[in-house]
């Protein structure tokens, strides 16, 4: 039973990382142009579009993932304008879903 249990854990610890890893190619080809890769936020077009400091613990705190994946797959305007496109012909439900488990690895 222990080593059943074990076996669980490691494969679910492997699928972790292997989503991160995957979610860290995911956000430098599809979201670093915006949210930097520190996901800081801090590039030309982020500062224009005004995205958060993902790095920041309190920022994550306050974000939901399924409100990321939703605004990820199908865009996000705020009064009117586009704050960010959708990716859904981008990017696959997992691809996205990788994307966000990477996002979580930037908090400091």
């Amino acid at each position: 039973m222990k080593k059943t249990s074990l076996f669980v854990g490691i494969l679910a610890l492997g699928t972790v990382l292997a989503l991160a890893a995957d979610g860290n190619a995911l956000w430098d080809s599809n979201c670093a142009s915006c949210h930097g890769k520190d996901g800081k936020g801090q590039t030309k077009m982020g500062q224009k579009a005004g995205v958060k400091d993902y790095s920041d613990a309190k920022v994550q705190a306050g974000v939901d993932d399924a409100k990321a994946f939703k605004s990820t797959k199908e865009g996000l305007t705020e009064d009117g304008k586009t704050k960010m496109k959708p990716f859904a012909e981008k990017m696959s439900d997992e691809e996205i879903k990788a994307a966000i488990a990477y996002l979580r690895t930037l908090k400091k």
